[in-house]
């Protein structure tokens, strides 16, 4: 990981120290920024008493693939999502090998009461193989986050898309279990990439959410996972809500990404599974998909504020985590949250279920 640097003063960040005012008061302006933590609606979260953020945030940016995001401001991106509302964000061991939960660490470090649930990911450290998650290798991996976010007990941990053997075996959950009573983590889920494998987890007792990318490009979540999870009282985080930036509704054919973004190398599955990036959606498709949607928004909404409110608005789904590259970004998605409460969105959800069928759904149910 790069060196640490100071952080200048700005969006109520100390210098050094990332810490943001944390409670409801009037605080300072930061340029550009609000001059209060905002409150949004929470939700329980699965079986572990707490609740969390309608509106989440996804650090993979933070890490890696996506271009380079600073120290500087990864921490500022941290501190406007809290001053939003947000209490939930989403991590992953692998996620620039660590620099994105160490970045979370250092933020919360700095912000003691800070109210923020951590759920980060494990198992693509190593192969795929259903050989390779082993007891001794999930205590490894848990001990390397809690080192790199600074805290003796995680919060949640999330099987990070393992072979769906993984998710069938009884010895899997006996470790996570063992894992809880040790008091390395609090509690556990699993990100997946199929709904079949949802369904799996979700029959599992003491599984507490179910990560799965759900957005208006990606419905079949909605057929059975979200009923069964609402069944077997399991949260779900939808991920990938934004379908990887196709549904800023800011790009066209002409748009290109750097060399390290995925969404330039794995368009086709070339480095992970295809459906991470566009959601599986041939990119022009997308365009075209996206043109539909944005003609029947609401006026005065964005598309992506939009499509977050919609996906929050799906009943089952406890947290959306789009992820933000910038202090922008972060409180674009985080308004989303107001957006679900007072736009009246049923036009748009008509629009998703028709594009979706007309255009996508041959090309993605079949699949994930």
């Amino acid at each position: 990981m790069p060196a640490r640097r100071r952080v200048p003063e700005t969006c109520g960040i100390r210098p050094g120290t990332a810490t943001i005012s944390l409670n409801y008061e009037r605080s300072p302006r930061p340029p550009g920024g609000v001059s209060k933590l905002i409150r949004m609606q929470q939700r329980p979260l699965g079986r572990i008493g707490r609740d969390v953020s309608v509106i989440g945030l996804g650090t993979w940016q933070l890490g890696a693939d996506w271009g380079t995001v600073s120290e500087d401001e990864a921490l500022r991106i941290l501190a406007a999502s809290v001053e939003a509302g947000v209490t939930l964000f989403d991590t992953a061991d692998v996620y620039g090998d660590g620099r994105s939960e160490s970045l979370i660490g250092r933020f919360l470090a700095g912000n003691p009461g800070h109210g923020v649930t951590v759920a980060t990911k494990m198992g693509r450290r190593l192969a795929q193989e259903p050989s390779n998650y082993t007891p001794e290798n999930f205590r490894a991996w848990t001990d390397r986050s809690r080192r790199n976010l600074g805290v003796d007990t995680l919060d949640l941990v999330q099987l990070h898309c393992p072979p769906s053997a993984v998710i069938d075996a009884d010895a899997t959950y006996d470790a996570l279990d063992a894992l809880v009573a040790e008091g390395a983590i609090a509690a556990y889920g699993v990100s997946v990439e199929t709904c079949a494998q949802a369904l799996a987890a979700i029959a599992r007792p003491n599984v507490t959410n179910v990560q799965i990318i759900l957005n208006p490009f990606r419905l079949k979540p909605l057929d059975e996972v979200l009923p069964a999870a609402m069944d077997a009282g399991v949260s779900i985080f939808a991920r990938v809500p934004l379908a990887s930036g196709l549904l800023s509704g800011k790009y066209s054919a002409a748009t290109t990404f750097a060399a390290d973004d995925h969404r330039t190398y794995n368009r086709h599955g070339e480095a992970f599974d295809r459906g991470e990036t566009f959601s599986g959606v041939d990119f022009d498709l997308g365009l075209q998909a996206v043109a539909e949607l944005s003609a029947a928004l609401p006026e005065g909404i964005a598309l992506p504020e939009a499509a977050l409110a919609w996906a929050a608005g799906r009943a089952g789904v406890t947290s959306v985590i789009p992820g933000a590259r910038s202090v922008a970004q972060a409180r674009a998605n985080a308004a989303a949250a107001r957006t679900l409460e007072t736009a009246d969105l049923s036009g748009f959800e008509a629009a998703v279920v028709d594009t979706y069928g007309r255009l996508l759904r041959p090309g993605i149910h079949p699949h994930w």
